[in-house]
């Protein structure tokens, strides 16, 4: 067969998969590996989208979504985010995939550069390659309590750095970055001006300091936001996600999407509406039965001697096994799920950074998570 394109090769695996479709070969596996809520939609999302296949809304929409549920996006900007836009700017997606993807290659040449963050999630590097773009990794260490050096950042920028991706509240480590943090790498941004990539996917689950949206700050145009309904709503699969691009940018918008998925499917939009739109009591309970489970989870850990992060965001614990992994926390991780049917996330699959640490998701029965981390090698 003909070769296919170049960048194909340089697109990375994702390291959690290969422990997710391992953990599929075994019985009794204990998952932990992926961030899937342990809850169900609420009833109002759920009846929303089966009204929409029985009263025949299955046609196309436009491109950047329904009017309904671009002006249900707009609403909630405004008053959860601070920021004020008009329907132009609000783009469906397929999930925040996809908006990722879309904002990337808006803003990338092949060979352009963009910082990611290290450890950060797999889809910034894979979008970037996938774009023939160049991922340039900024690091989030301990010592800096994981988050961003402006230093650093400096010393990375080149003449083909074009944009600064942003993860707050963070996967994998639950990071969340107080206004400074935002307000100095907007600075950064415009010094160089690059563009700013937010992936906010995370925004309900902050918790001892409130989640901020880079874009209520940004004054000349120049962040791309990234929001999802999968985590906040328990709709993983349904895969309804939303870009926010500065003004102007409509008829440029509406080419990349006709030519890339038209628009996303119609019963969904009805069900994101009604998330939008409806109660809010099942985000509030699924929020308290995170934070509820990272604090006994923590405490487990405190008691076993294994270090860990604390988390102020999503709902993901960042641990570190070093003292296991033998400097090899991929293939001890294969080894774990296949001896202690428990499948966690390693911590390199995010980065070289993430080397020696384990990501575990929260988002799990409480029994479940705590006998997962139960079966962890303390420290001897």
């Amino acid at each position: 067969m003909p070769d296919l394109a170049r960048h194909i090769a340089s697109v990375p695996a994702s390291g959690i998969r290969r422990v997710f479709e391992a953990a599929h070969d075994l019985p009794d596996v204990i998952m932990l590996a992926i961030g899937e809520p342990d809850v169900e939609p609420a009833p109002h999302i759920a009846a929303a989208a089966r009204r929409a296949w029985d009263d025949g809304f299955t046609d196309y929409t436009p491109n950047g979504g329904s009017l309904e549920f671009r002006q249900a996006v707009v609403d909630k900007l405004a008053e959860v985010n601070g920021i004020h836009v008009g329907l132009e700017q609000v783009w469906s997606t397929i999930g925040a995939t996809q908006a990722l993807y879309q904002a990337q290659g808006l803003v990338l040449d092949p060979g352009d550069e963009i910082l990611v963050p290290n450890p950060g999630y797999t889809t910034f590097t894979m979008a970037a390659r996938m774009h023939s773009a160049v991922p340039v990794s900024y690091s989030l260490l301990p010592e800096n309590g994981f988050l961003p050096e402006i230093a650093e950042l400096e010393s990375l920028v080149s003449p083909r750095t074009r944009a600064l991706l942003i993860n707050t509240p963070s996967n994998p480590l639950g990071v969340v970055f107080p206004e400074q943090t935002l307000r100095d790498l907007l600075a950064f941004a415009r010094r160089h001006d690059l563009w700013v990539i937010s992936d906010e996917v995370y925004e309900y689950f902050a918790h001892g300091s409130p989640h901020l949206s880079i874009a209520a700050f940004d004054t000349d145009d120049r962040v791309l936001s990234v929001f999802s309904l999968s985590k906040t709503y328990a709709m993983t699969g349904i895969r309804v996600g939303y870009l926010v691009t500065p003004p102007g940018l409509g008829d440029e918008l509406r080419r990349v999407q006709e030519g890339s998925i038209s628009c996303i499917n119609a019963p969904a939009q009805y069900a994101a509406v009604a998330a939008l739109t409806g109660p809010q009591d099942a985000v509030a309970e699924a929020a308290a039965h995170y934070r509820d489970n990272v604090a006994q989870a923590t405490a487990l850990l405190t008691e076993r001697g294994i270090r860990y992060f604390e988390p102020r965001g999503a709902f993901y614990l960042w641990i570190d096994m070093s003292h296991a992994s033998g400097g090899d926390v991929q293939a001890w991780a294969e080894r774990f799920v296949a001896e202690q049917r428990v499948a966690v996330a390693p911590g390199s699959a995010f980065g070289p950074a993430g080397e020696g640490w384990i990501r575990v998701c929260a988002a799990s029965p409480t029994a479940t998570l705590l006998e997962g981390l139960r079966r962890l090698p303390g420290r001897v």
